[in-house]
This record gives structure tokens, C-alpha cells and sequence, in this order.
């Protein structure tokens, strides 16, 4: 496919999500996470690891994953120890002052650690210099302890920054890079239907309330509750109950949002296989992948808690082994951007 195709074959994914995340926001959601999000990490993971991650050094993968392993202890550790924990007579897991303590003084350090791995990832991409490098990461860890437990890194960096930023506001960089870069009315287009698409989201049938299945209801709940919460106090500053996420305006186009922004995220990957190559793997690696991808489905349908907590690494690898591409796309954009100022001027 040339460039003018997989444009208009964007477009058309687009919308098709849009109308989708319209009808059924919160079954399209798990649906999108489950079962595109895992083709998607192993996929990703293999193609960036093959470019060095777009940063300078040959080993700067081995940082960023050992950032990535940091970022998801304190995340799935109190899921296993609910499941394989001491219990007491009652079978209720045993949780003491300090072990509490402890967990959430775990938690807090997310934060920080996403924090570094994306300021750092702009290190790694400015020099090659081991002193400046070591520096540069010891400054970014001062200012990420300093710091750590203040409500706005946890809100920027914890909730928004491996999520919607992610999948939203990274993947509208790459549309506008191409549209940039390819200057062809299709490129233009894109981007253009790609902000239709999100004004649509909050604008038209705001009070159409599209009320979760019993299934996608009782699985978000034991999922992503927690998570909707935290949208809802970021952009609200509310205290969201149940009622206000499944029946309320403001709940139902907060869903609407994030699958749309997912399925696109990771439709927008698929579709451009011919131009990213990232099938262009050997065999033996495609296997595996495909073999890796079908046990996360069954994870998944088996417990969709458990698919998550199982494949948490692969999905923060995936995000920060991107970070040096998301710096690099925003250079490329500030360049094109220059380019057609002084253009203009000329």
C-alpha cells in the first residue's frame, strides 16, 4: 500500500472506532485492550528493540527496560500477594499497619520512576556522553524523590502519561509528523477527521446514556473502576461514584474518549504494517510473538484481571522503549514546522 492508502484506510478507522465507541464505549474498550493491545506490546516491543529504541546508544534498551521492571513491582505486587498471600481463618488476606505502609510507599515511587524514564529518554536522545548521562538521570532522581508524592505527578505522570497521552496525544503527533512530512491532501485529511473525531466525542449526543452490558460492567468494575476515578478527579477534581461513570454525560463521554483513543491507538499501528515493516521479523520471533499473543487472549478470557497483571511489564516496556521515538516525533515536528515558516517567509 502507498502512502494515499493507508491514509484513507486511517480515516476509515477512525471513524469506524468513533461510531463504535459511540454504541458500546465500554465493551469496545476491554475488547480493544484485550485482545489488540497484546499483538500490540509484543509487536512494538520487537520493532523498537530492532531500532535501538531510536535512541543514540546500543544499549540504551537495557535502561529503559530495567525502568520499566521498577515501574511494574509496585503495581502487581499487591495483586499477588492478594492471591497468594497469608489468609486468615476467614480466608481474608492478612494486612498489617506496616505492610500497608509499605505498599503504598511502594506506589508512591511510580510516579517518580515514569518521570525519569521519560525526562530521561530526552537524555539519552541529546548525548551519548556516559558523565552528562549519569548526571542527568542523578538530577532527574533528585527532582523526582523531591517531588514524588504530590498529587500533580501522580495525576501527570502515573494516570495520564502511560495512558491517554500515550494513546491519544503521541499517536495525533505521528499524524501530524506524516501529514508534515508526505504533504499530500490524504496526510492533511487524516489529521483533520482525527479532530472531528474527538470534538464528535464530546459534542454530539451528550445525554445519550450507553449503559454497560452486565459483563463489561461487572469486568471494568473488578479493572478499570479505579482508573476512571482518577480521570474523572484529573479533569473534574470529583470523587466519582458508581453512577457517574456508568450514568452520567460526563461518565459516558469520558468513555466514549478512551475507546476511541485506544482502538485507534492500536488500529493505527496495525494498518501501517507496510510502511513500519514491524512484521519484518525472523520466523522464529513471529512465532513466538503469535504464540504469546493467543496465551494472553486466554489469560484474558479466563480472568481479565489476571491477563493485565500478567502482561503489565510488557505493556510499560512497550510504552517507555516509545518514549525516545515520542521525543524524537516532536523534533521532527518542530523541524517541519521551521521549514514551512521560512518557506513562507522566503
Amino acid at each position: 500500500m502507498n502512502t494515499n492508502q493507508i491514509n484513507y484506510l486511517n480515516i476509515g478507522l477512525m471513524i469506524l472506532s468513533c461510531i463504535i465507541a459511540f454504541i458500546v464505549p465500554f465493551e469496545l474498550f476491554l475488547f480493544s485492550y484485550a485482545i489488540l493491545g497484546p499483538l500490540h506490546y509484543l509487536t512494538e516491543i520487537t520493532w523498537l528493540h530492532k531500532r535501538q529504541c531510536f535512541s543514540p546508544g546500543k544499549n540504551d534498551f537495557i535502561l529503559l527496560g530495567i525502568l520499566a521492571l521498577l515501574i511494574t513491582i509496585p503495581n502487581v505486587l499487591p495483586y499477588f500477594y492478594s492471591m497468594w498471600g497469608p489468609k486468615d481463618t476467614d480466608g481474608h488476606m492478612i494486612m498489617t499497619e506496616d505492610l500497608d505502609h509499605f505498599f503504598v510507599t511502594i506506589s508512591h515511587s511510580v510516579s517518580a520512576m515514569i518521570f525519569i524514564a521519560f525526562a530521561g529518554s530526552a537524555i539519552l536522545i541529546i548525548t551519548k556522553e556516559t558523565v552528562k548521562r549519569v548526571v542527568g538521570f542523578l538530577v532527574l532522581a533528585i527532582i523526582g524523590y523531591a517531588v514524588h508524592t504530590e498529587k500533580f505527578m501522580f495525576i501527570l505522570f502515573a494516570v495520564l502519561l502511560p495512558t491517554l497521552i500515550h494513546v491519544y496525544v503521541f499517536t495525533g503527533a505521528f499524524i501530524l509528523v506524516g501529514a508534515l512530512k508526505s504533504k499530500t491532501t490524504s496526510g492533511i485529511l487524516s489529521l483533520v477527521v482525527f479532530a472531528v473525531c474527538t470534538a464528535s466525542l464530546f459534542l454530539l449526543f451528550p445525554h445519550v446514556i450507553t449503559a454497560p452490558s452486565p459483563y463489561a460492567e461487572k469486568t471494568y468494575d473488578a479493572t478499570f473502576f479505579i482508573y476512571s476515578q482518577q480521570l474523572f478527579d484529573a479533569f473534574l477534581h470529583q470523587q466519582a461514584t458508581k453512577n457517574m461513570i456508568y450514568l452520567s454525560s460526563t461518565g459516558i463521554i469520558l468513555a466514549r474518549f478512551v475507546a476511541f483513543a485506544y482502538t485507534y491507538h492500536y488500529l493505527n499501528w496495525f494498518s501501517k504494517t507496510s510502511i513500519i515493516k514491524w512484521h519484518l521479523v525472523p520466523r522464529k520471533s513471529l512465532i513466538v510473538v503469535l504464540v504469546l499473543w493467543l496465551l494472553s487472549i486466554v489469560l484474558y478470557i479466563a480472568d481479565y484481571r489476571t491477563g493485565i497483571m500478567a502482561l503489565f511489564l510488557l505493556s510499560f516496556i512497550h510504552v517507555i522503549f516509545e518514549f525516545p521515538l515520542n521525543f524524537q516525533s516532536f523534533k521532527d515536528i518542530g523541524i517541519e514546522l521551521k521549514r514551512k515558516l521560512m518557506t513562507g517567509k522566503a
